[in-house]
């Protein structure tokens, strides 16, 4: 494996996991460097405001990030792990932009998304809703706050809409509702095996933990 994604919704613990898996395999971390983006706190309080300006400078860094990454990859790494994929940014647009943004916005990632490397393994871990809630209030970030559970029912959707797509690349979806991989070794150590123990089809691969 040389390129692993680990994605989910807002709290999953995707930023988590895949640190805990880069520690454990030496492998390069990618971060969504989205703690300085200086639309994300006003989106949250105005989405209508700044979705646009908010998505269309995630698209770019995220772009620019990856595909710096790949084509920079170490030797002295085992593989490069990241905690999300271009995908996300269409996802996020597609709940957040309306009408000739959105198609504006579209046009543009299409464009883009062609040049980039798909992941040889790509892993949605999913939590309900309610669990999600709880995760983003224990860390207690201040932007994130105004999170409704619509927002994060949205989002979700548009997750869900994304792996139903004829996908190249082979995807892996957890169902971590009955696990806790920080607090309790056993269960990393289950969802790391269920990751990297085994070989996964193309496209949709489902596993309750």
């Amino acid at each position: 494996m040389q390129f692993l994604v680990i994605e989910g919704n807002i709290g999953a613990g995707k930023t988590t996991l895949s640190g805990m898996i880069a520690n454990d395999f030496n492998a390069k971390l990618v971060l969504e460097q989205f703690a300085d983006n200086p639309f994300l706190p006003k989106f949250y309080e105005d989405q209508e405001r700044y979705s646009f300006p908010l998505e269309l400078s995630f698209l770019a860094d995220r772009y620019k990030q990856i595909k710096k990454e790949i084509l920079n990859l170490d030797l002295f790494y085992s593989f490069l792990i990241s905690d999300y994929y271009f995908s996300k940014t269409a996802i996020f647009a597609q709940n957040t932009l309306q009408g000739d943004e959105y198609h504006l916005f579209r046009q543009i990632f299409d464009m883009v998304s062609e040049s980039m490397p798909k992941p040889d393994l790509y892993v949605y871990l999913h939590a309900d809703v309610p669990q999600l809630l709880k995760n983003i209030a224990h860390r207690g970030r201040d932007y994130e706050k105004h999170i409704k559970a619509e927002y994060l029912s949205k989002i979700e959707k548009g997750y869900f809409g994304f792996l139903k797509q004829k996908l190249t690349f082979p995807v892996l979806v957890i169902d971590i509702n009955n696990i806790d991989f920080v607090q309790k070794p056993d269960d990393y150590q289950l969802l790391k095996s269920a990751i990297f123990d085994h070989k996964y089809e193309l496209g949709i691969n489902r596993l309750i933990l």
